[in-house]
C-alpha cells in the first residue's frame, strides 16, 4: 500500500473543517490542517460570531429608549464604536485561540499558511513543502462576491466592516439578503443614514413573503431607506474622502462607505482544483455526492464551498458526517429538510420549513395560522412595532409544514418549535399545549 505522509489533510480552518479534523484524529486519523487566514473561519472571525456581539450592542440604542417608560431615569447616553469594535475583535481573538487549542488537543498538525491541491493525493504548501496525503477535505467556505463596475473598488464587505474607524454618517449598503438587513439595522442603531439599494423589488429571497413584507415595513418607518430596481453605474471618490453613486432610476447618492452584501460565492479559485480533476460547478463550487466526495474519490468538500446550504450548522454536520463515516465506521449524510434559519435583523426573523407559497405550490390549497400582535414590552414602551407569528399547515392533514416568526426574540423561540415541525406534528399538537403565559412564546400554541 502506498505510504502517505497524512491519511487526511484538510484545507480550511472553518467551522467543517475543524469539525471533520478533530474527530477524524479522535478516530486514530493522522490528520493535517492548513489555514491561510486565521482558523475559526467566516462564522467566528468575521461572520455569525461578530455580527451577533454587533446586535448585541445596537439592541441597547432601542433598550435605552425604552427604559424611560419603565421607569429608569436614563441619562443621554453616547455610543462609543471604537469600545465595542476593539472588544468585539478580542473576543473573536480570544475564540480563535480556543479552535487552535481544539485542534491541538487533538493532535491535528496545523499550517498557518495557505495550501493547494497538486492533484488526487498531493498538496502543497505556500512555503514550497510538499505533501502526500490519502483523502483530502476542502472545507474553505464562501468568499463576498462583489460586483465589477467602475469605481466598485471604494467599496467594502462584510469582512472589512467590523474594522472601521468610525461608524459612517451615511452608509449605502448593497443588497437585501439577511446580511444587508443585518447590518442595516446594526449601523441605523448606531446612528448611521442607511440606504440599502437593490436590483430588484423582493428583500430576503426564499423568506415567507408576510414576514418579509413586515420587517420592509419596519425598517422603513425607522427610517431607513430603500432603493429597488437600482443597478449601479459607477462609484466616484471625492476630495473629502466620500462616495458619490450613481445607479440606475435614482439620483447619484452620497455616502461615507458603501458595503456590498451581493451574496457570496464558494471559494474555490486557485486552490488547484480544475488541474486536480475536480469538477466544480458555474459559481465554483465543488459538485460533491451525498456523502461529501468529489467526482475524485480521495478529494471531499464540506460546507459553503460546495454551495449547499451555506449555514455554520450545516458546515459541521457535514463535517461530523464526512469522519464518521470515513474514519469512525458510523456511515450517515446530513438531513436537509426542515433546516431552521434566523435573521438578525432589527427585529429579528426566524423561520423553518416551507413558505405558504411553496405549500401553495405543492399541495394547491394550505391553511394558514397567524397571530399579528404588539409585544408587552412595546406597548409600555410606546413603541408601534408589531410582531408577527405564522403557521402554514397541510390542506388536508394539518401537519405543520412551516413556521414563520418576527419580532423580539423570535430565533430564540423558534429553535425549540423547529423540533415540532421536524418531527411533524400537527397543529393539534400546539393546541394540546398549555400556553406559558405571559409570554411572547404563547402565541405558538394559541393560533386560531
Amino acid at each position: 500500500m502506498p505510504h502517505y505522509d497524512y491519511d487526511l489533510f484538510v484545507i480550511g480552518g472553518g467551522s467543517g473543517g475543524v469539525r471533520a479534523s478533530r474527530v477524524a484524529a479522535a478516530y486514530g486519523a493522522k490528520v493535517a490542517l492548513a489555514e491561510e487566514y486565521r482558523v475559526g473561519g467566516t462564522c467566528v472571525i468575521r461572520g455569525c460570531v461578530p455580527k451577533k456581539l454587533l446586535i448585541y450592542g445596537a439592541h441597547f440604542a432601542e433598550d435605552l429608549a425604552d427604559a424611560k417608560a419603565f421607569g429608569w431615569d436614563v441619562p443621554d447616553c453616547r455610543f462609543d464604536w471604537i469600545r465595542l469594535r476593539d472588544a468585539v475583535l478580542a473576543d473573536v481573538t480570544r475564540l480563535e485561540g480556543l479552535y487552535t487549542n481544539t485542534l491541538e488537543n487533538n493532535d491535528v498538525t496545523l499550517f498557518h499558511e495557505r495550501a493547494t491541491v497538486t492533484g488526487p493525493h498531493g498538496v502543497r504548501l505556500a512555503s514550497g513543502r510538499e505533501i502526500s496525503v490519502e483523502r483530502i477535505l476542502i472545507a474553505t467556505g464562501a468568499w463576498p462576491d462583489v460586483p465589477t463596475f467602475p469605481g466598485s473598488e471604494h467599496g467594502i464587505t462584510s469582512n472589512e466592516v467590523f474594522h472601521l474607524d468610525a461608524v459612517p454618517r451615511r452608509m449605502m449598503i448593497a443588497g437585501a439578503g439577511y446580511i444587508a438587513n443585518e447590518f442595516a439595522g446594526i449601523f441605523h442603531q448606531f446612528g448611521s443614514h442607511v440606504t440599502m439599494v437593490n436590483r430588484s423589488d423582493v428583500i430576503l429571497r426564499g423568506y415567507d413573503a408576510q414576514i418579509r413584507d413586515r420587517l420592509l415595513h419596519i425598517s422603513t418607518v425607522k427610517g431607513i431607506d430603500f432603493k429597488f430596481h437600482a443597478a449601479f453605474e459607477k462609484v466616484e471618490k471625492q476630495a473629502d474622502g466620500s462616495l458619490k453613486v450613481f445607479m440606475t432610476n435614482h439620483d447619484p447618492i452620497d455616502a461615507d462607505v458603501l458595503m456590498f452584501a451581493t451574496g457570496r460565492r464558494p471559494h474555490t479559485q486557485g486552490l488547484g482544483l480544475e488541474e486536480a480533476g475536480v469538477m466544480l460547478g458555474d459559481r465554483g463550487a465543488i459538485i460533491v455526492d451525498d456523502d461529501n466526495r468529489s467526482n475524485v474519490p480521495s478529494i471531499y468538500a464540506v460546507g459553503d464551498v460546495t454551495d449547499r446550504v451555506q449555514l455554520t450548522p450545516i458546515a459541521i454536520r457535514e463535517g461530523q458526517a464526512f469522519a464518521d463515516s470515513v474514519y469512525g465506521g458510523k456511515p450517515h449524510r446530513v438531513d436537509y429538510h426542515n433546516i431552521p434559519s434566523a435573521v438578525f435583523s432589527h427585529p429579528p426573523i426566524a423561520a423553518v420549513g416551507m413558505t405558504e407559497a411553496e405549500v401553495r405550490n405543492r399541495y394547491g390549497s394550505a391553511k394558514v395560522y397567524t397571530s399579528d400582535f404588539r409585544p408587552m414590552k412595546n406597548v409600555l414602551a410606546g413603541r408601534n412595532e408589531r410582531a408577527l407569528y405564522k403557521m402554514v399547515c397541510h390542506p388536508e392533514t394539518e401537519v405543520v409544514l412551516g413556521l414563520h416568526m418576527i419580532g423580539p426574540d423570535a430565533p430564540e423561540i423558534l429553535q425549540a418549535a423547529a423540533v415540532a415541525v421536524k418531527a411533524g406534528l400537527t397543529k393539534r399538537a400546539f393546541d394540546d399545549t398549555v400556553a406559558l403565559h405571559p409570554s411572547m412564546a404563547e402565541e405558538l400554541v394559541l393560533f386560531k
